[in-house]
């Protein structure tokens, strides 16, 4: 993955990701290693945490970025910032297996 002293271009930045179903706030710190998230509509609102992360960068403004929330719950977006898309990929506490596209913006 990313190295230690790298930061990745979307640090310092809030973003907000909007699925069918689900929008969420991904707020990345300045470190490049911390994310906070809060999930505004859908059926997990009100879900909210700060949560380390990892990035990879794919191609252009194309970012792979991954973490684990504290309920177990795993999440992997592929997040294209210059095209405003997202699609991410997450297993629910509960299991359940989730895809989703959407869009992806500034704040």
């Amino acid at each position: 993955m990313n190295a230690p002293s790298q930061r990745p271009p979307f640090a310092g930045k809030t973003f907000e990701v909007r699925y069918a179903g689900l929008t969420a706030i991904n707020a990345y710190a300045d470190d490049g290693v911390h994310m906070r998230y809060e999930i505004t509509e859908g059926d997990f609102t009100g879900a909210k945490d700060e949560v380390a992360y990892a990035w990879q960068h794919v191609a252009g403004e194309i970012y792979a970025i991954s973490w684990q929330e504290a309920d177990r719950a795993t999440v992997v977006h592929i997040d294209d910032f210059a095209a405003g898309t997202s699609h991410s990929f997450f297993t629910a506490p509960s299991l359940d297996f989730h895809r989703l596209d959407g869009s992806l913006r500034a704040l």
